[in-house]
């Protein structure tokens, strides 16, 4: 599997062997439905990490402390979806069968699905912690069943029912509100309210956690593809984080960072510290 590496997120620079986390990223955003650009995220979250710490004074944890490799964006080709998933398929199913624990970087968040394939193959009651200000349970989108509208759908096609809660959500059709409330998946409107509930629930199965980061107001992070105004803080969002930092987490992908949206580089810096407390969640 190719892939590219010139800079490293600050405290990932373990090998692949050595390591119990590996952290990839997937530069691809053919199916984005309003502004393109995520798939330029991973190069510049790891060049912004070094305006981190690695300390997290949050949850009390140390990069140093942990065996993570960033083993860098996979070589994808463009316009090939279908090739593009298979991809990062194969090397999410690398990492799991290694025993080590995926951390990917989007790209758009269809990305997502091909981690949690290699997951479920693995983990049989994996169960989905969803972040995100869209619902993403369209069943087609444009008559297109693989896209980032549509990844948590495909997600359900793998889990079935009561295995996905999802947070944050303020967006999406009527339908899939009414699909989602049938029973299907656990849908929190608009914050993270249920998720103490939800995680004293879910507390002895193994957890993938997905984070598209326009769950946060577009105030505090304007750089992605399709802003929705109402979202959570950042605080709020550290406080979910902190919550699920001592769930059996076996992958995770933050996805959704479109870093040129966003001159300021304040997004980029948001995306590089939940990506930090992410890695100490692992």
């Amino acid at each position: 599997m190719e892939l590219f590496n010139s800079y490293s997120f600050i405290g990932c620079e373990h090998s692949f062997e050595d390591s119990d986390i590996v952290m990839f990223g997937a530069p691809f955003d053919g199916t984005c439905s309003f502004r393109p650009g995520s798939r330029f995220a991973g190069y510049r979250i790891r060049v912004e990490s070094f305006g981190l710490e690695t300390y997290s004074p949050y949850l009390d944890k140390d990069l140093l402390d942990k065996k993570v490799c960033d083993s860098g964006d996979l070589e994808l080709p463009f316009g090939n979806k279908h090739r593009v998933l298979d991809m990062i398929y194969d090397y999410s199913k690398q990492i799991v069968e290694a025993n080590k624990k995926p951390l990917m970087i989007g790209g758009e968040h269809l990305v997502s699905i091909s981690t949690i394939k290699a997951l479920y193959e693995k983990h049989k009651d994996l169960v989905i912690l969803h972040f995100d200000a869209h619902t993403d349970l369209r069943d087609d989108y444009m008559g297109e069943p693989l896209s980032h509208a549509t990844v948590i759908k495909r997600a359900w096609d793998l889990l079935g029912d009561n295995k996905i809660y999802q947070f944050g959500i303020r967006s999406g059709l009527k339908d899939e509100f009414n699909w989602a409330n049938e029973g299907h998946t656990h849908l929190n409107k608009f914050d993270t309210s249920t998720l103490k509930d939800v995680v004293e629930k879910i507390k002895d199965k193994p957890v993938y956690v997905t984070i598209d980061l326009d769950i946060l107001d577009p105030s505090i992070f304007p750089g992605t593809g399709t802003p929705e105004p109402g979202g959570i803080t950042f605080k709020e969002m550290m406080d979910a984080i902190k919550l699920m930092s001592n769930l059996n987490i076996v992958g995770a992908d933050v996805v959704e960072l479109a870093p040129d949206y966003d001159p300021t580089g304040v997004s980029t810096a948001v995306a590089c510290k939940i990506i930090r407390e992410m890695l100490l969640c692992l």
